[in-house]
């Protein structure tokens, strides 16, 4: 890895040893130091590779999101398609009733139809006799 900000070692080791330290010394931290910076220092090559890194696992996502909301459409659109047929399959059991119903309530009203002439003609000739045997008493 290549360093993200010039370090010059050697220049370091000169300044250590301008201030007391030894040779030994001087050289230890100098390469101590370059060390840490190499491996603590992220570079542009670094955050290049994670950034491919990122951006693959964002398509990876994305393409994981696509296959779900997919997958979900389907089987909303297959759910649906069982409820608008078990809905249809509900409206004509309605309609059948309704059917039936309609049947059994005009079979009624024809039933208490005929009850009703026969009660009327029974009472107009009732009233008929009524009124012939008053006229034979006039």
């Amino acid at each position: 890895m290549g360093n993200a900000i010039a370090f010059d070692t050697h220049v370091y080791v000169k300044k250590l040893k301008a201030v007391g330290f030894t040779e030994e010394q001087a050289e230890v931290q100098a390469e101590t130091l370059s060390a840490l910076i190499d491996d603590r220092l992220s570079t542009k090559h670094d955050l290049k590779e994670l950034e491919i890194a990122l951006q693959r696992d964002m398509k990876e996502l994305e393409a994981g999101l696509k296959r779900d909301m997919k997958e979900l459409e389907t089987s909303l659109q297959h759910d649906m398609k069982e409820m608008e047929t078990g809905l249809k399959r509900d409206i004509e059991g309605i309609r059948r009733d309704m059917k039936e119903m309609e049947i059994r309530l005009e079979s009624k009203i024809v039933e208490h139809k005929s009850e009703t002439i026969k009660w009327v003609a029974g009472m107009l000739m009732g009233q008929a006799l009524l009124i012939i045997g008053m006229l034979k008493f006039l």
